[in-house]
């Protein structure tokens, strides 16, 4: 066994001579920010063109994410602010997968999604846009925080450059 997991475990030793009593240190949260910023880059469901989703891959995609964030969520102070951003972007994970299901048709246990054109797409299209706005916030808002860059292409759905206005008043 790593010495690293043995010193995670070890919290105290007692004797009949006295003890000793310590936690090991937590990783850094810039560590875990680090580590959340890099799993949402592989989850092309928060960047990609609308009209290359498929709906049912980005439901799955975000059913992952969900669990994805509620582990690390395991692993940190409740009361940080790392932990209320990644509540935030479970409860936007949540919400997406909420308004979505009301375009499905239950068939027994599951929903059935069959058609999603018309306004089933655009329903889906809203919901997807409104998730990838908080989540771009909530990204940029950790990026700050902690002095770190977001690469393309999950910097797609940060915040606009408002210096950038291609139409000037």
């Amino acid at each position: 066994m790593d010495f690293r997991e043995i010193a995670r475990r070890l919290t105290g030793i007692s004797t009949p001579f006295g003890g000793v009593s310590w936690n090991p240190p937590s990783e850094s949260e810039t560590t875990v920010v680090r580590r959340v910023i890099a799993h949402l880059g592989n989850h092309r469901v928060l960047f990609d063109p609308y009209d290359v989703e498929v709906p049912e891959h980005c439901i799955s995609s975000f059913i992952q994410l969900r669990a994805y964030l509620t582990e690390e969520l395991g692993r940190l102070d409740p009361k940080s602010h790392l932990a209320e951003t990644l509540l935030a972007m479970r409860a936007a994970c949540f919400k997406f997968l909420s308004q979505v299901a009301s375009f499905g048709q239950r068939t027994g246990p599951r929903l059935r999604y069959e058609n999603w054109d018309g306004p089933a797409r655009w329903g889906f299209d809203q919901a997807l846009g409104e998730l990838r706005g908080t989540f771009g916030v909530l990204v940029a808002d950790l990026a700050v925080r902690h002095k770190l860059d977001i690469n393309e292409p999950l910097a797609r759905i940060l915040p606009a450059d408002p210096d950038a206005d291609p139409w000037p008043h």
